[in-house]
């Protein structure tokens, strides 16, 4: 008999965006939108993330997004960090990245990273891989 057993592992999710200008309010509307897409596309389960780290490039500093971060329904127990993103010449401006770390059976390959507005630049490999279908199984079907 097979052993139909999951096997669990901790596996990090990427993703992206950038705010309009730096208020609170443009910040919070690109932040919520990267999460609501990241859990969305993930189908992650509160209750299996570990950590959270948000990078802005300098020009943002109106509002940490740790704190849109925690706002958000079973955020409060996440261990969530906020950091500047180094700045070199010509870099994407106003840019907002995650990278969240999760307990899960999916493998890496079945993991969807977003990558949204300004930021699609950053992996246009990712960005035409998802537009052109060549998304994982999971993906495409709605599971994780």
């Amino acid at each position: 008999m097979e052993d139909c057993t999951l096997e669990w592992r901790v596996r990090a999710i990427r993703g992206a965006t950038t705010a309009s200008e730096n208020t609170e309010e443009a910040i919070r509307e690109a932040v919520m939108e990267l999460l609501d897409e990241l859990e969305g596309h993930n189908q992650i389960d509160r209750d299996e993330m570990i950590s959270a780290i948000f990078t802005t490039t300098p020009d943002l500093d109106a509002i940490f997004p740790a704190a849109i971060a925690r706002e958000r329904p079973h955020w409060d127990n996440v261990a969530l960090l906020d950091v500047q993103q180094m700045h070199v010449e010509g870099s994407l401006p106003r840019c907002i990245r995650c990278l969240i770390h999760i307990n899960t059976p999916v493998s890496q390959l079945e993991i969807y990273h977003p990558y949204l507005r300004h930021a699609k630049n950053l992996r246009p490999d990712w960005t035409l891989a998802q537009v052109s279908g060549k998304v994982s199984p999971a993906v495409k079907s709605g599971r994780r």
